[in-house]
């Protein structure tokens, strides 16, 4: 097992140290330019178009298949607001020092503009299949390249979210619950296989799967509002507690995105660009701009037009890493648990029980709990798109089941080689959806053009 996981390992840093953060951050500042810097002077009318819907469910549910603007986001903020808010978030911190964060941030900033445009597309895209609306990036990807080179790009793309979300990311959500849990029983001298939180988790999901999109649509709307609120709220009370060490905290970030070295402490050995390879690569997984499985969700909004789900899209973006993945950062930073040799979801779980002894550590797991199960429905609905794209209707609940079957099995591996496999396949993902993205670009700004100054 050990010389499979520094296999999977040394393929993910090739693909992340060099070709990625470029691409990545290329496109995002590719877009950003030509948008116009979108995402901060189009920012606040997001904002308000999203959270509007919350009230008015922003009109009835169209065709069949069809989220209302609120649900479509609450359901990419279900897929992003996950473990790589309370696990990655501390998993970077340890592997590329506090300055991993300042690269999240910038990196999330560009890829506001990148899911912009990633909406845009999956809505302009769109199309009725098996009498549902449905899309995403196999659709805009043959709309980019026509003939065999389109459906080649396409069906990589399609296997690559399959194996990246559908199973090996399911697999980190419920590796990390079953960790955080088995952290909370074993601090009370209890001891417990994570293997048994997988297969509740499993039995759960199992249900909601079976109930199609709606089902889906319906649970993530109700639980993102309250998940978020609960966690902001804990968060924001233990950050309150350290409130003077705030400042330090930011030069930690600051002073260790340029010199790692001079942080010292969890810091040392560490180069500039391990902490812009972990930085980046953990932004992707929380935010998942540029990656190319929220445009699943986004595809299926009953919006008025591509640019407003757009700007929609934008949002999810700023929630999931400037509110959430930061309430983690500081966290951790303003409580000195990071070097308690600790790390993932137990470092986390560290900083709160430091602050709120007994229950602190219960608190995130369960946080954890429904962050990770939230996310769980929303790839599992992005894979299954793809599923019917290569096989068909009828292949969609065969999927359905073996999502189920590598929630159990990711509970019970060892934490390394379930994120390593994570990082290699994201990795892949990335790279059909970002040629797209470069190849339509003409298409997104002409969109952006036709619809920047409408209003209500």
């Amino acid at each position: 097992m050990e010389a499979v996981t520094q296999l999977v390992s040394q393929a993910s840093s090739f693909l992340w140290n060099v070709v990625l953060i470029l691409l990545l951050c290329g496109t995002g500042i590719y877009y950003t330019i030509r948008l116009r810097f979108i995402q901060v002077r189009k920012f606040p009318e997001g904002w308000k178009m999203v959270f509007g819907h919350m009230k008015n469910g922003g009109g009835d549910g169209g065709e069949k298949g069809q989220m209302t603007p609120f649900q479509s986001v609450a359901t990419a903020i279900a897929a992003q607001v996950g473990t790589g808010n309370l696990t990655g978030a501390a998993t970077a911190l340890i592997s590329g020092g506090p300055g991993a964060i300042f690269w999240m941030w910038l990196s999330a900033f560009f890829g506001m503009s990148t899911i912009y445009a990633e909406a845009v597309l999956a809505q302009e895209y769109r199309t009725v299949e098996h009498g549902e609306v449905t899309g995403g990036p196999v659709y805009y990807i043959r709309a980019a390249f026509r003939g065999r080179f389109g459906r080649i790009l396409a069906g990589c793309f399609a296997v690559f979210i399959i194996l990246a979300l559908g199973f090996m990311g399911n697999m980190v959500q419920s590796n990390s619950i079953g960790a955080a849990f088995a952290e909370v029983f074993a601090v009370r001298g209890i001891e417990m296989d994570p293997l048994v939180i997988g297969v509740i988790l499993a039995a759960v999901c199992a249900f909601i799967f079976l109930g199609g999109v709606q089902r889906l649509a319906s649970v993530v709307e109700k639980i993102v509002p309250f998940m978020a609120g609960i966690y902001i709220v804990g968060s924001l009370l233990l950050i309150g507690l350290h409130i003077t060490h705030v400042p330090r905290a930011l030069a930690m970030i600051f002073v260790g995105a340029f010199s790692p070295q001079a942080v010292g402490g969890a810091a040392v050995g560490i180069t500039v660009r391990e902490a812009i390879r972990f930085g980046v690569a953990r932004g992707l997984f929380s935010n998942e701009a540029g990656m190319g499985s929220t445009p699943h969700a986004h595809a299926r909004a009953n919006a008025r037009n591509p640019h407003e789900q757009g700007l929609a899209a934008m949002v999810s973006v700023f929630v999931d890493t400037f509110i959430i993945l930061n309430l983690t950062v500081f966290s951790i930073l303003t409580t000195d648990v990071l070097e308690s040799g600790k790390t993932g979801i137990a470092l986390t779980q560290a900083a709160f029980a430091s602050s709120f002894p007994g229950g602190g550590d219960i608190f995130v797991a369960v946080c954890l709990l429904f962050f990770a199960f939230s996310t769980i429905l929303g790839w599992q609905f992005f894979g299954l798109v793809n599923v019917k794209y290569l096989f068909g209707e009828k292949a969609g609940m065969v999927y359905s089941l073996l999502v189920v079957v590598f929630v159990v099995i990711g509970s019970g591996l060892k934490v390394d080689l379930v994120w390593n496999l994570s990082d290699f396949f994201n990795g892949l993902m990335v790279i059909p959806n970002a040629v797209a993205l470069w190849a339509l670009s003409g298409v997104v700004a002409g969109i952006f053009r036709k619809f920047r100054d409408h209003k209500e």
